[in-house]
């Protein structure tokens, strides 16, 4: 039953859009953002993101998916505006720092992500879905050997896609099957997954040289800049855990929260000393 409903097709609820039509190469000069993802225990692509500066909430990135597709409580709680039963926010901004500007979508929930989100399936809570209207403004460069995805602004008008089921209406019935596999994991004893809080956020871009991780730049005003962490600093530790990639100190910020204090052990030329980051709000 796990496998069976972890691989359930995501989109249910719209014809598809025309995708023919021509796309033009992205401009010389769009900037390529990269996005931190993790894949969930279901294999799912999943990538962090505010609505309406709210949040951070869970999201699949699926193509299968013709829209942005987001839980009734979600939508209700960022304050999305309805129109014709569609969706629309202000802005959606992914970790990473691409913000996507008053993007359409939908608010219903899937009996995907609650029957998922009820037996635990994901190892995390699922608040939505990323889809076409959305993914096809952006070549996307999936690696699963890196940390992040890389999108990259295309030049493409991409048409709104059309709804078959209008909000209120069944989704063919198959929304039941959401309510009773959250109901049989109640009897059950499964708990459903956890609150999301903010990562806690460090304000440095680090790179790898020579065996050893080097500060390259740090953001102004931020926990590291307040720390006294400077660019041309190489850091050897963190929590006393060896480092010698950006990835190692990622790894430990990223399971730490907001006013987490960080303590590095940082050469500095000839000189080693420690410097205490506390971490600021990431997504």
């Amino acid at each position: 039953m796990k496998y069976l409903l972890a691989a359930a097709a995501l989109g249910l609820l719209f014809s598809p859009a025309g995708a023919d039509e021509k796309k033009d190469p992205p401009p010389k000069t769009a900037v390529t953002y990269e996005i931190p993802y993790r894949l969930t225990d279901t294999k799912h692509v999943m990538v962090r993101v505010k609505l309406n500066g709210k949040g951070p909430y869970n999201f699949i990135i699926d193509t299968g998916a013709p829209a942005l597709i987001m839980t009734e409580a979600v939508a209700k709680k960022v304050g999305g505006k309805e129109d014709k039963g569609w969706m629309t926010f202000d802005k959606v901004d992914l970790e990473g720092g691409l913000s996507i500007e008053k993007p359409r979508g939908v608010a219903i929930d899937m009996f995907q992500l609650k029957g998922m989100n009820s037996m635990g399936l994901a190892g995390v809570e699922l608040h939505g879905v990323i889809g076409y209207n959305v993914l096809a403004r952006y070549r996307i460069e999936y690696d699963f050997t890196e940390p992040k995805l890389k999108w990259t602004p295309v030049d493409f008008k991409v048409p709104d896609p059309k709804r078959i089921v209008d909000k209120g209406e069944s989704q063919g019935g198959l929304e039941m099957i959401g309510s009773i596999i959250q109901m049989l994991s109640a009897f059950s004893g499964i708990k459903p997954n956890f609150e999301v809080h903010p990562r806690g956020f460090l304000g440095a871009e680090l790179a790898a040289e020579e065996k050893e991780l080097v500060v390259k730049s740090v953001l102004a005003d931020g926990p590291a800049d307040k720390a006294g962490l400077k660019a041309g600093d190489r850091i050897q530790t963190a929590k006393g855990k060896s480092l010698s990639k950006p990835e190692d100190l990622l790894e430990t910020v990223k399971k730490l929260p907001e006013g987490s204090r960080l303590k590095l052990n940082v050469k500095r030329g000839e000189d080693t000393k420690e410097i205490t980051v506390e971490l600021g709000k990431g997504l």
